[in-house]
């Protein structure tokens, strides 16, 4: 229905994206080396192993482990990434990323698939709800969240081509197109999708397509809504949070995470402290999820489009009274 809307059309799945950039990249710089903790096939580091074997290694189940190599890979000049679901990289190889490649700032790259509750029946163990928060707690890590496939192929591009660590989220399910090929990826700058002067829409990942959803069956009754991609949680583009603050008077964020320490904490940090305006947050409340299919567990939890509506409409009374 989303799709239908909206005119946008549908589209693969952002780990997809990520996997296809990664072995386009890997064809023109020899120097990238790739880890993974025995889920290529789900990561979709595995077409860049069967191409470029002796440049891949599969460490097994052992995500600090994986975690280790990966830094000292690096540490000896090599371009490394290390891949596995959300979760496992970021929950189980905490400390190994904080002290292995956050503390010396080594040029590691960390994806992250399977993330948020959209991956379904997979259940609240494979689920990567705390992710963000986690990567963003690292001083000086780059946190990349893309909404669809052009912009995670642009996302991993620009990953490669800055210095220092960066951890990149990606996703299962299919992502509706939002940009064409050629994509205007900066880190640390949002890209404005929708302008409006009702209320601003801050959405990151999937949330991004409901977020233009929202605005879609906002602008029916009348409502005109700016809506911003957040696709860089760190650094943040503070310039466009402020904008958005001082030109609509009214934020919501959407995001496929927890609430705690996810965009909509990192864009409250901002709004208060530079302009303090009314705000709402879609997210994940203080929960698991469960199994279930994607679309119902969207549904249970609160992410969809109506709940971006339902928020909006409260800021807008809120900010009127």
């Amino acid at each position: 229905m989303t799709t239908q809307l909206l005119g946008l059309k549908p589209g693969p799945p952002t780990r997809n994206a990520f996997g296809e950039a990664l072995r386009e990249l890997g064809r023109t710089n020899p120097n990238i080396v790739v880890v993974d903790g025995d889920v290529s096939n789900s990561t979709r580091t595995e077409p860049f192993g069967k191409e470029f074997p002796a440049r891949f290694f599969n460490v097994g189940i052992a995500e600090s482990n994986m975690v280790s190599v990966a830094s000292g890979l690096a540490a000896a000049g090599k371009e490394a990434l290390a891949a596995s679901f959300a979760c496992f990289l970021l929950c189980n190889a905490y400390d190994q990323i904080r002290m292995g490649i956050a503390f010396p700032q080594l040029n590691v790259k960390l994806v992250g698939s399977h993330s948020g509750i959209s991956i379904g029946e997979d259940g609240p163990s494979q689920m990567g709800i705390e992710d963000i928060a986690l990567a963003t707690s690292f001083p000086n890590m780059t946190v990349l969240v893309p909404a669809d496939a052009p912009s995670t192929k642009a996302a991993t591009r620009a990953m490669f081509a800055h210095q220092g660590p960066v951890y990149l989220r990606t996703g299962r399910p299919n992502a509706p197109l939002i940009y064409g090929d050629e994509v205007d990826f900066q880190i640390g700058k949002a890209n404005q999708l929708r302008d409006g002067n009702a209320v601003t829409i801050i959405a990151c990942g999937l949330m991004t397509a409901a977020a233009l959803q929202a605005a879609h069956s906002l602008s029916q009754a009348g409502i005109e809504v700016r809506v911003l991609d957040m696709h860089t949680i760190k650094p943040i583009d503070r310039d466009a949070i402020e904008r958005a603050a001082q030109e609509t008077g009214a934020i919501v964020t959407a995001e496929e995470h927890l609430l705690a320490g996810g965009l909509g904490a990192a864009v409250a940090y901002v709004v208060a402290e530079r302009y303090p305006v009314p705000m709402r947050f879609v997210g994940i409340q203080d929960c698991y999820a469960e199994s279930g299919t994607g679309d119902e567990l969207m549904v249970k939890y609160g992410l969809t489009a109506d709940d971006i509506v339902r928020a909006v409409e409260a800021v807008l009374a809120h900010k009127q009274r």
